[in-house]
């Protein structure tokens, strides 16, 4: 006598936490990033440099254990692949270094020809 066979029960996939976004979050613009650590801690230090400007006031700090900082760097290299793959690579500039294109002092823009 042959019984039916039910299918293999597959467990449900874990969900992450539900993440609550508060109505009064700051939203904060960086375009330089400070990356310090220790023994035990990785420190990110989010800042917004204006073109001209010498210094740039540091807006937010994320401080995280190297083992979840280097999840993020999982993360984030997981996303930039997903955004490349819907919008086009992401050129980084090869005639000198990043910090030298990301931070160089601001430049005027070229005078427009004069007729």
């Amino acid at each position: 006598m042959t019984t039916p066979q039910t299918p293999p029960q597959i467990p449900p996939k874990p969900t992450g936490p539900v993440l609550e976004l508060p109505a009064d979050l700051e939203l904060v613009y960086a375009n330089l990033a400070r990356i310090a650590h220790s023994p035990s801690d990785i420190v990110i230090d989010f800042a917004h440099l204006l073109p001209g400007e010498p210094r740039a006031k540091i807006r937010s700090r994320v401080v995280m254990t190297p083992l979840s900082a280097k999840l993020l760097v999982r993360a984030l290299t997981e996303n930039i692949a997903r955004y490349e793959s819907a919008f086009g690579e992401i050129h980084i500039p090869t005639n000198s270094t990043l910090a030298d294109n990301l931070f160089r002092p601001f430049q005027q823009p070229p005078e427009p020809p004069k007729e």
